[in-house]
């Protein structure tokens, strides 16, 4: 909620999008915030097919939206990059891993906004993205501590799927 608050008062959200685990996250984040919320399912949701994905089309152009499971994305990126190609996307945005990274390997943006409540190393993180005017331009933000969660409920609402 915080961080929907402080960007939603700048103008600069225009879409949530939820790279796994649980899309009940996702949909409880849409029904909560009253935003549209794009979400792709992972292993959290029983999800074990590479099927498992969306594409986003933007002015940049396609963004393949992926939770990276089973891309192997915790032991390296290739096998994310080949199926970016097969899908004839420009850029990956992915999760899994809950750490966050952003790289270009020939041409192709890979993105991981790492994870809000549960983060694997440091404090939590989220990513900005903004493809307008055919650019791909992101930003990794990192909280300085992590988000207040009162009785639990932002952290229920915000990420279930990182308690596992």
């Amino acid at each position: 909620m915080q961080v929907y608050r402080k960007h939603c008062q700048e103008g600069a959200i225009d879409s949530i999008i939820h790279l796994g685990d649980l899309t009940s996250d996702a949909k409880a984040l849409a029904v909560r915030l009253g935003s549209n919320v794009i979400s792709v399912k992972g292993n959290m949701d029983g999800s074990f097919s590479d099927s498992q994905y969306k594409i986003l089309e933007t002015e940049f152009g396609p963004i393949l939206l992926i939770h990276g499971h089973m891309q192997a994305v915790k032991r390296d990126t290739q096998k994310l990059i080949y199926k970016t190609q097969e899908l004839g996307c420009k850029a990956v945005l992915y999760g899994h891993t809950h750490q966050p990274s952003m790289d270009n390997v020939n041409g192709i943006y890979l993105l991981n906004p790492g994870s809000i409540s549960l983060p694997r190393q440091g404090n939590g993180s989220y990513a900005m993205l903004d493809t307008s005017n055919g650019d791909f331009r992101a930003n990794i933000l990192f909280y300085e501590a992590k988000p207040e969660v009162k009785g639990g409920h932002l952290y229920s609402i915000m990420n279930n799927s990182d308690r596992a």
